[in-house]
Formats: structure tokens, C-alpha cells, sequence
């Protein structure tokens, strides 16, 4: 159990590190950088990581899953409306336009993900956490109407992180958001459509 010291220690380890991240990439970024971005010594990362960066990496990733939905609210929860559907996509938009090429979450993926078991436990909670959020948000408009009812939900919502994520790759590849744009933009135009055609 950490004091509250010891809390506010590791964590601005954590944002130091993501930080760092997001300013070199984390192939580039080292623990002397953290340390000296964070003013901690190396024996304070080891005994708040005592599994060296690879630990610190992990953290980093878990506060980022977070920060990856947070960022998204309050319209995440309130996807009542195609205004509501409209602000979330401005939201998701803004958040990776600011973040740029280097995604911490990223790390969690790329360089955690295919062989750690708690990152790919990490990112599946991240991962069905936001698709639930958005099949909920789906099936309001089904009921209202606005979206066609023939629709599976699940899938639906599961096609849309998968774009998402599809152009956070790319932007992350290129330094280009336009494929985040188009795929959130159509999305949402063929989803709309759908309650339409339906109607018709």
C-alpha cells in the first residue's frame, strides 16, 4: 500500500513516461529520460518498477486505456442523438489530432501486447469497455428509430472501434488523420442512412 507521497510519486513516473513517449516514441525513450523529466532518482523508478521499463511501460499503458476513454466523455455515455453522435467524433478526433504520432497506448499494442498476458488482458478490457459504450449507444437509436433495428449492435459497434483503431494506425504510421476522419465520418453516415432507408 503507498502513501499518498508514494502515489503522487509513481504517478507523475507514469505521466513523465508518457510523456516521453509522446515526445520520442518508445523505442527511443529510456528510463534516464523519465528520471530526469520526472527529477527521480533510478533506485525510486525500480522500487515503484521493480521490472524496469518493460513494468513502467505497462503502467503507462494502463493509465493511457483510461485516458482513452475519459477523453471521449461525457458524449461516450450519451449517445442519444446524432448531434451526441456528432460531438463524440469531434471528441475522438481532437484527442488524437493533439496526441500526434507517438500514442502510448501504442506501446500497449505494438510492443506489450503480442507477448505480455497482462497487456492483452489490458487492452481487451480497454477494448470491450468501448465497444459496450458505443453498442449501447446504437441500440438507443434503434429504438428511437434513427438507426435500423436489423442492425446487430455488437458487430456494428465492433466494426467502429475496429476503424478507429484502423486509422489511429495510420496516423501513427504517417502522421496523416484524414483515414480517422473518413472512417468515423462514414460510419456514421451509412449508420444514419440506415434508419432512413428503413423508414422508407
Amino acid at each position: 500500500m503507498l502513501t499518498a507521497k508514494g502515489a503522487a510519486t509513481r504517478r507523475r513516473i507514469i505521466d513523465g513516461a508518457a510523456a516521453e513517449i509522446r515526445d520520442k516514441g518508445a523505442a527511443t525513450a529510456t528510463l534516464d529520460d523519465v528520471r530526469a523529466r520526472t527529477s527521480t532518482s533510478k533506485s525510486q523508478i525500480f522500487h515503484y518498477f521493480p521490472g524496469g521499463k518493460e513494468e513502467l511501460l505497462l503502467a503507462v499503458a494502463a493509465r493511457e486505456a483510461v485516458r482513452v476513454l475519459e477523453d471521449q466523455q461525457p458524449h461516450l455515455d450519451d449517445l442519444t442523438t446524432w448531434q451526441a453522435w456528432r460531438d463524440w467524433r469531434d471528441a475522438v478526433i481532437r484527442r488524437y489530432e493533439q496526441q500526434g504520432v507517438n500514442c502510448p497506448l501504442g506501446v500497449l499494442i505494438t510492443e506489450l501486447g503480442r507477448s505480455t498476458p497482462a497487456a492483452q488482458a489490458l487492452t481487451t478490457q480497454l477494448i470491450e469497455q468501448w465497444q459496450a459504450a458505443l453498442r449501447a449507444g446504437i441500440l438507443r437509436m434503434q429504438e428511437t428509430g434513427e438507426a435500423d433495428r436489423r442492425l446487430d449492435a455488437d458487430r456494428t459497434a465492433a466494426a467502429l472501434v475496429a476503424a478507429v483503431q484502423g486509422g489511429v494506425v495510420i496516423l501513427m504510421s504517417t502522421g496523416a488523420i484524414g483515414h480517422l476522419e473518413a472512417a468515423l465520418d462514414t460510419f456514421l453516415t451509412l449508420l444514419r442512412a440506415s434508419g432512413r432507408a428503413r423508414a422508407r
